[in-house]
């Protein structure tokens, strides 16, 4: 048996094995590389991480994402009443 295996990881999110469970993490580095990291010339790594930190946080924030009903992921993480109905997997 494998260790990911014996410490109970789930590989898959759905279970399936499907091409579907890499879809958000796909998405978010898209979102990466257009918005922040292809529109910058960073001075250093250090310049380059303040930033793509700094880009995270209005990711997680600000950013309105249509398939979480045009809010942000953070609230439609930690407002659980919220009702997200469009996003399809």
């Amino acid at each position: 048996m494998e260790k990911v295996e014996l410490a109970d990881v789930k590989v898959s999110m759905d279970g399936r094995g499907r091409v579907f469970d890499n879809i958000f993490t796909e998405r978010l580095w898209r979102s990466l590389k257009y918005e922040e990291v292809y529109l910058k010339d960073y001075g250093s790594c250090m310049e380059a991480k303040a930033s793509i930190d700094k880009y995270f946080t209005f990711y997680n924030n600000e950013r309105l994402h249509s398939s979480l009903g045009y809010s942000p992921p953070a609230e439609a993480y930690f407002n659980r009443n919220l009702i997200v109905s469009n996003i399809k997997v």
